[in-house]
């Protein structure tokens, strides 16, 4: 396959996990893979180099946030996202269907014109229609484009997620029909319908007779239960094409990761990681950490003493919480970067367990110790009460 061509490669099966590659213009992306999340042009308090050394192949960006700041002209003007960001790796944009979940009270919805917004920043009027999202992400110059769509809130009226699906479908067809035929970028749809199976399938069956590159899930990781999001792919994924890449947008904890992987999900997105480390959350092998905690006050031990990527593993847990409690900067770069490195080291274990057949026994030990981190998490505040 031409490297000039996008394409996906499932390499091999673990039961329903999979190992898979996808090739890009600028670079291939190991599935299972986590993408770290970059808004607005930049993965917050962390330097794009040091997250390509953590193992990070692709960046995710969003098409909202960009159009409205700085504006996509300007972006446009130095040649696209990857120069005005100085990145490398493939990037992926959201469509900013998302923002018409968490900015309702800013997006009223037209079946014609999409959806039309006032600026989060200074009111201003913005239209977003399918047409515009994708021209949007054309001048960004995105390797991997997603259709606009309404992405809505968790509900169980099942008539508005019907009609809201029917016009995610019309804004798809009208997102394929604006991205054409470009062999070296990649059109991914959307699948909408709640937690509820027949909508999800009608929804997938639209999608794939209109025919993309890739198939994504929506509207999931919005306040619904784990078990129901779980529910939701043991019903959907078997239906989505084997031979291309199934994204599960906004997700999220490693025990979501690992339970959608087991599931047949290959592409992962979430603020997780770099939101955690603004507020002092660390990952690790033995649970998430807080660094906040007054525990951590004399504790000269660093939180990997194996990440040695900027000499992270030189910093103390003690002087982690001197930061923190400074309100220095310093303490979100380490504790991001740190996070980086955990969900990198995550998908790579991940794929290694793929590989060697042994995916049930990797995901076996690490929900095994998550239980018991909760236990003695749990344990630990009863002795206090």
């Amino acid at each position: 396959m031409s490297k000039d061509k996008f394409s996906f490669s499932l390499i091999k099966n673990n039961g329903s996990a999979r190992l898979g590659k996808i090739n890009t213009l600028r670079g291939s992306i190991d599935t299972p893979t986590f993408m770290t999340v970059g808004t607005q042009g930049t993965i917050k308090s962390v330097f794009i180099e040091d997250a390509i050394s953590a193992g990070a192949q692709i960046i995710l960006s969003n098409t909202y946030h960009l159009m409205i700041r700085p504006g996509v002209s300007r972006i446009k003007r130095v040649g696209g996202l990857h120069e005005f960001m100085n990145c490398s790796l493939p990037i992926l944009t959201d469509s900013g269907g998302f923002q018409i979940m968490s900015l309702s009270k800013l997006v009223k919805i037209d079946k014609k014109n999409g959806a039309i917004f006032n600026s989060h920043i200074d009111g201003k009027k913005f239209i977003l229609s399918p047409e515009k999202s994708i021209k949007i992400q054309k001048d960004l110059n995105s390797d991997i484009i997603m259709v606009l769509d309404e992405c809505p809130k968790l509900t169980n009226d099942k008539k508005m997620l019907s009609n809201s699906l029917k016009l995610s479908l019309e804004w798809a067809k009208r997102s394929k029909s604006e991205f054409g035929e470009i062999p070296k970028k990649a059109l991914f749809g959307i699948i909408q319908g709640g937690i509820y199976k027949d909508l999800r399938l009608e929804s997938l069956d639209g999608l794939k007779n209109i025919n993309f590159d890739g198939y994504a899930l929506g509207g999931l990781a919005v306040g619904e239960t784990q078990k129901q999001m779980f529910k939701v792919l043991k019903e959907v994924v078997p239906s989505m094409p084997s031979d291309k890449p199934r994204y599960l947008m906004g997700v999220g904890t490693p025990s979501d990761i690992l339970g959608a992987v087991k599931n047949g999900i290959d592409m992962f997105d979430c603020v997780l990681p770099t939101r955690s480390g603004r507020t002092g959350l660390a990952f690790t092998w033995e649970g998430r950490l807080n660094l906040r905690n007054a525990k951590y006050k004399n504790d000269d031990t660093p939180i990997n003493e194996d990440v040695k990527i900027r000499n992270l593993n030189k910093y103390s847990k003690s002087y982690i919480n001197h930061l923190i409690n400074s309100n220095e900067i310093l303490a979100s770069m380490i504790l991001t970067m740190n996070n980086i490195v955990f969900y990198q080291d995550l998908m790579k274990k991940i794929r290694e367990s793929i590989q060697d057949n042994k995916f049930d026994d990797f995901y076996n030990r690490y929900i095994n110790v998550i239980w018991l981190y909760l236990i003695l998490y749990t344990w630990n505040k009863f002795k206090k009460i």
